[in-house]
């Protein structure tokens, strides 16, 4: 199995990361399918309680108990935020 991460080669300045163009097209690709996820589930989560949304993707039996824990403590932090108190 292929481990982007372990063959990514650094640079000697910590401003410059050197990968290969496969890993990078792999990286870009998963960056914008977690954008459009991410843009879906603050708009459903925003509309639902927090306990709900949790509830619901524990249900699915999809997502690892610490994932769900994150889940949880991401969409409270988002409802405490100024941008959540602004909408």
């Amino acid at each position: 199995m292929f481990d982007p991460v372990g063959s990514l080669l650094y640079s000697i300045t910590m401003t410059t990361v050197t990968v290969p163009k496969a890993t990078y097209q792999t990286l870009v690709r998963k960056a914008k399918a977690y954008e459009k996820i991410a843009a879906q589930v603050s708009t459903y989560a925003i509309a639902m309680p927090v306990e709900q949304v949790v509830e619901e993707f524990r249900q699915t039996k999809k997502y690892s108990e610490p994932f769900l824990a994150d889940l949880k403590d991401g969409l409270k932090d988002l409802r405490k935020s100024k941008a959540w108190k602004s909408k």
